[in-house]
């Protein structure tokens, strides 16, 4: 599921892995893409933004970039994408639910992770229309 484009660099920090996708975001604000503690990966809020910094038009394919930098994160701290087991989905518009209900459902539709998607006002990133987080117990 992961995008070959998406580099994630992985560092041990005081006792669990880091993983950076080089977001402008990450050194700025002080965090991680995702981390692993013990078994469990939590995966911050990630945006779909594409390698050139733009974003895709619509919220649909913003969603499906940001799950591939997601599995891309889960990957790199040796899980999977089947590992989910929560999404939280913030959207600018949640009359578009069903194009993002749809990207989800392709990625997770067996897995069946709990979810909520909720409309929130603006994103970090004003061309931004949805950003997603994930958390992941490897067994």
């Amino acid at each position: 599921m992961a995008s070959n484009d998406i580099q994630i660099t992985v560092t041990d920090r005081a006792g669990r892995k880091t993983a950076s996708s080089g977001s402008k975001w990450e050194p700025l604000m002080g965090y991680s893409r995702a981390v692993r503690s013990g078994n469990t990966i939590a995966v911050t809020g990630t945006v779909g933004v594409n390698t050139d910094g733009k974003y895709a038009p619509n919220v649909g394919d913003q969603a499906r970039r940001s799950l591939a930098i997601i599995a891309a994160a889960i990957e790199a701290l040796g899980g999977k994408i089947e590992h989910v087991i929560r999404t939280r989905m913030y959207v600018t518009d949640i009359t578009q639910w069903e194009a993002v209900a749809r990207v989800h459902g392709e990625i997770f539709g067996d897995i069946r992770p709990a979810t909520s998607i909720l409309e929130v006002p603006r994103l970090i990133d004003a061309d931004a229309k949805i950003e997603i987080e994930a958390d992941a117990i490897v067994p």
